[in-house]
């Protein structure tokens, strides 16, 4: 642990727990062992991380989510309030699935909505956003937009999170982007 993060009282950090410089751990939340945690993120109220979980830089979670072994978030992901990660496919309280833990992997820059559902095995692209109550059950492209139940693409958003037009050019930066095979990148 290093003094170099702060932790509300309330909040728990286990031995072996690896926290990064800026880093915001706020009440009731629980860092597990084996959980890396990288500078400047905002782990907010009742949020559980671990054990073995990788988080970036700059990342904020919201109050009552927790990240299972098998999830890695890279760097300035957002996850909404009471978002919810999966670590197996077919749970049963009575069978033990811990080798069936499948990896979920948080591209840069993505934003899952409140209450929205990843399940496990999923990949969420670069900027992507998953709108609030989504459930994903497959691959989201980058910068895609993503709502319902299972998550559908919907549209496109830029790296600020604005969405697209059809000129695809992003209204708050001017940044343009490119569409090639139903794949969105910077032009």
């Amino acid at each position: 642990m290093s003094d170099e993060y702060f932790r509300h009282p309330t909040a728990v950090v286990d031995e072996g727990a690896s926290i990064g410089a800026g880093t915001k751990i706020w009440h009731f939340a629980h860092i597990l062992t084996g959980t890396k945690i990288g500078e400047r993120c905002v782990i907010s109220q009742n949020v559980m991380i671990g054990p073995k979980v990788t988080v970036g830089s700059g990342c904020k979670i919201q109050n009552n989510v927790s990240l299972y072994e098998g999830v890695t978030l890279e760097d300035d992901v957002f996850c909404g309030p009471s978002m919810v990660f999966t670590n197996v496919l077919y749970p049963r309280a009575h069978v033990n699935r811990r080798d069936e833990f499948l990896p979920t992997l948080i591209r840069r820059g993505a934003t899952i909505g409140a209450n929205a559902t990843i399940v496990c095995g999923n990949t969420v692209g670069r900027y992507a956003m998953v709108g609030a109550g989504a459930v994903v059950t497959r691959d989201v492209p980058d910068f895609a937009l993503v709502l319902g139940a299972p998550a559908v693409r919907i549209g496109w958003v830029s790296r600020s999170g604005d969405r697209l037009g059809a000129d695809l050019v992003c209204p708050r930066t001017g940044e343009r982007y490119l569409l090639e095979d139903d794949r969105l990148s910077l032009a």
